[in-house]
């Protein structure tokens, strides 16, 4: 399946300037897939998995000298790796930190070998041991966006057609419906590979959705791999929770029982790390960066995937399938959580994308925009909403208050409109607003 990451990882391949790749993401995202499938570019390809194989781990207990390391490897695994024809992979990397630490003396002094590390749980050692700043280049993955969901369909005329379309420009009808039925597919099947995979194989949801439980079932026994026997019951808590949470301003209240912040903010901070769940931040949004004006106390949280999600919640899935215009219109929340998940998936690679809201707390007149986003020296309010137009009071009164602000985007079921301040753009759409990624997305049609 074709992965935006994919063209990232060729330009890194041909690079005089790269350096060692930590491929980071939470589990089940596709990056020991992708990087097999670049492997396939190489005229030779090793790969080391630090799990399967824990002896690998002592040949870098001696020393860090990349030579000595390559050739005891080598003499290991009984294959020669030679710099320049051979891509190494070291997967679950996270289980041999001085295997991380190698990394820098690699880039150092054998830049001509092309390096790729991943662990779906590697930034909990990385918080241990630091991560080798100027050395290492980090490489973010996310589940499938909704584009390349339409990629692995083989619907390469409607992408085409996304990319080139102008969103002042309202699509014909028959069109637009055909968008909101695929899109009810993704809803249902959501972004992680194995699932997609199943569904392109078999058609059949009952098999999809047995993979979602296991997949939600191996984060489960990971729980113990990172959390402490004390915090494993609240990591549940908040893996069972956050999806009733998704679209709510989030308070420590709302977890089931008699718990303190602080029993509970440890245990969060460890789903977050774990690349579970996604903290979107309150923004003033009155300057660039949003960063700038952030408040950390104030957030929402995004769950990984939203047909996990939706899982997780005992949802119908079948009934995205079989009316996915009146479940968008009915299921805010999800449909505000696929936006955030679509916007990690278009963000850059080598950068850990993180959301914003705004929310304003008044008596007599409170509002809330979804998220907001930087454009150049324009920053976007987003309204995410279902069915009719209605007021967009807050986007309103944002688009007033916000120098930096000249227009904004509903994103919602219905089709593209556009009046002086306000751009209507249909949920399958998201991957229009996103131009960093213009090239690659390009890519996926070539």
């Amino acid at each position: 399946m074709e992965r935006l990451v994919f063209e990232e990882l060729k330009r890194w391949k041909d690079s005089s300037q790269r350096k060692p790749i930590l491929l980071r993401g939470a589990r089940q995202v596709g990056k020991t897939y992708i990087v097999r499938e670049l492997g396939k570019l190489f005229s030779d390809f090793v790969e080391i998995n630090f799990e399967l194989i824990p002896d690998a781990s002592k040949i870098f207990d001696r020393d860090l000298i990349s030579e000595r390391i390559i050739r005891d490897l080598s003499l290991f695994i009984g294959k020669k790796i030679e710099p320049g024809k051979t891509l190494l992979f070291f997967d679950e990397i996270q289980e041999s930190p001085k295997a991380i630490q190698s990394l820098r003396y690699f880039y150092e002094l054998m830049p001509q070998l092309h390096i790729i590390s991943a662990g779906s749980l590697l930034n909990f050692e990385l918080e241990k041991i630091g991560m080798p700043v100027g050395r290492v280049t980090s490489v973010y993955m996310y589940p499938m966006s909704f584009l390349e969901f339409l990629c692995a369909k083989n619907e390469t005329l409607l992408i085409e057609m996304m990319l080139e379309h102008d969103a002042k420009t309202k699509l014909t009808e028959v069109v637009h419906r055909k968008m909101l039925h695929l899109l009810g597919e993704y809803f249902a099947i959501g972004g992680m590979p194995e699932a997609v995979q199943c569904w392109l194989d078999t058609e059949n949801l009952n098999k999809c959705s047995t993979i979602h439980r296991t997949i939600i079932d191996s984060f489960r026994q990971d729980f113990n791999k990172y959390a402490t026997k004390f915090q494993i019951k609240y990591v549940e808590l908040f893996f069972n929770t956050i999806p009733a949470l998704l679209g709510q301003k989030f308070k420590y209240s709302n977890i089931p029982g008699e718990y303190r912040k602080r029993e509970l903010m440890p245990s969060l901070d460890l789903l977050i790390k774990a690349g579970v769940a996604h903290k979107i931040v309150h923004s003033s949004g009155t300057g660039i960066p949003l960063g700038a004006t952030a408040n950390d106390e104030k957030f929402k949280l995004l769950f990984l995937d939203i047909a996990l999600a939706l899982t997780i919640l005992g949802s119908d899935s079948a009934s995205w399938l079989l009316d996915p215009e009146l479940n968008l219109v009915n299921k805010g929340a999800i449909t505000e959580a696929f936006v955030g998940q679509e916007l990690l998936a278009y963000s850059a690679f080598d950068w850990k994308a993180q959301l914003y809201y705004w929310h304003r707390e008044a008596k007599s007149s409170s509002a809330e925009i979804d998220y907001l986003v930087q454009k150049n020296n324009q920053i976007i309010p987003i309204e995410v909403k279902s069915g009719a137009p209605g007021k967009l009071k807050s986007m309103k009164i944002f688009l007033d208050n916000h120098k930096y602000s000249t227009y904004g985007i509903r994103f919602s079921s219905l089709n593209f409109a556009s009046d002086n301040r306000i751009q209507n753009i249909p949920l399958y759409a998201v991957a229009e607003v996103v131009d960093s990624q213009r090239a690659l997305m390009q890519s996926l049609i070539n």
